[in-house]
């Protein structure tokens, strides 16, 4: 008989110190209950990046995407106040935008032609006349909370969560003297990965320990044994020295500066920093085998002078992406061999690691009993 939900959560210690910790177990990447369960406790109840603020700059800009399952559409208002609604046509439940961004000045469902105001209010109904007991003001978009920081737009589904910057925490103050907001937007590459999203995680937040065997290039201009690793709030800090090398053309020429700096912000979101560069990383689980990863590319310079440098760049990117995609699609194979239940984890390099296995247990043991008979 397979193993229940209870069971597979109570097999991980979250209260075991470093030293003597063991990463989540198998079944955590594998099940698809557990997947589900996540949905609802984890994606369902975080702060999740959706859009970029220069996106969504003048009244009726807006971008549509999908959240925990729930399509989401970000719009700005004639007010000039963002919002955010659930993308679902309070007629016959269709999508009222079908466009994944883009302007309007109004917003009108595909189906049967009602129309929405910028501010989610129902503002027209076709061949509705001889309705009765039915309110307007009640049949609006339904709302969902959206803030910004930085240069970056999140939405949260729970109405109950904290605000965006308390959610963050201490990753605000360690950012804010980089000037993320003023570097610009350049590119986006975009990689359908066979594993589960938690792998993908824990691949970014090892502490540089694969890095030296797997990423040649990138270890290069990496002053590995003074790589570091800090945790606070909800947030992982990983940073190195840089290096002056030739071993890696292309590494060399377009990985510059002090120190690379690398955070990983609870659940799903890394934000990659070197000198007058940023790429940001958003996982997006698909089901228990399968996630996607965007990344985003921004440079202090995007001017075409610099586009063909900004574009090797991007491709020394995408070469260390390709290498990590490799060994993910590795490791959720072997997470499923019987040769495997759980591995331990390094002191030096994977502080990290721990520090998510510890929030995402937490919160998939929140309010356990009404979220896992909706798992089961």
């Amino acid at each position: 008989m397979p193993a229940s939900i209870e069971q597979i959560l109570s097999s991980y210690n979250d209260r075991a110190p470093l030293s003597e910790a063991s990463t989540i177990p198998a079944p955590w990447y594998v099940d698809p209950r557990i997947a589900e369960l996540e949905r609802l406790n984890v994606f369902g109840k975080t702060w999740q990046l959706v859009a970029r603020t220069d996106q969504l700059q003048k009244p009726g800009d807006f971008i549509a995407t999908r959240l925990a399952g729930e399509p989401v559409v970000v719009v700005r208002g004639a007010d000039g106040t963002l919002r955010a609604f659930y993308n679902v046509c309070r007629h016959h439940a269709a999508a009222v935008v079908t466009q994944p961004c883009g302007h309007a000045e109004i917003l009108q469902c595909p189906y049967h032609g009602w129309k929405y105001g910028l501010d989610g209010s129902l503002k027209g109904m076709p061949e509705f006349d001889g309705v009765q007991n039915f309110d307007r003001a009640e049949n609006g978009l339904v709302p969902i909370r959206v803030e910004t920081w930085e240069c970056f737009v999140f939405v949260n589904l729970d109405p109950q969560a904290a605000p965006l910057l308390q959610f963050l925490g201490g990753l605000v103050r360690r950012v804010a003297p980089l000037g993320v907001s003023k570097l610009h937007y350049f590119d986006r590459r975009s990689y359908d990965i066979h594993c589960n999203w938690k792998v993908y995680v824990d691949n970014y937040l090892d502490g540089g320990y694969h890095v030296p065997h797997l990423h040649k290039g990138l270890s290069s201009v990496l002053d590995y044994k003074q790589y570091t690793i800090e945790n606070e709030d909800r947030y992982c800090l990983q940073s190195s020295p840089m290096v002056a090398s030739d071993k890696d053309a292309a590494t060399g020429a377009t990985r510059k500066g002090d120190r690379a700096r690398y955070f990983w912000q609870y659940p799903n979101l890394m934000i990659n920093c070197y000198e007058g560069y940023m790429d940001t990383n958003y996982v997006i689980p698909v089901d228990a085998d399968h996630c996607t990863v965007i990344f985003d590319f921004y440079f202090s310079d995007v001017s075409e002078a610099r586009r063909a440098y900004n574009t090797e760049s991007v491709n020394v990117g995408n070469r260390v992406q390709d290498e990590d995609l490799g060994i993910c699609e590795d490791v959720q194979r072997g997470l499923k061999s019987r040769a495997y239940g759980a591995g331990r984890l390094s002191v030096r390099r994977e502080a990290g690691e721990q520090l998510f296995h510890q929030l995402l247990a937490a919160d998939l043991k929140r309010d356990a009993a009404p979220s896992l008979a909706a798992a089961d």
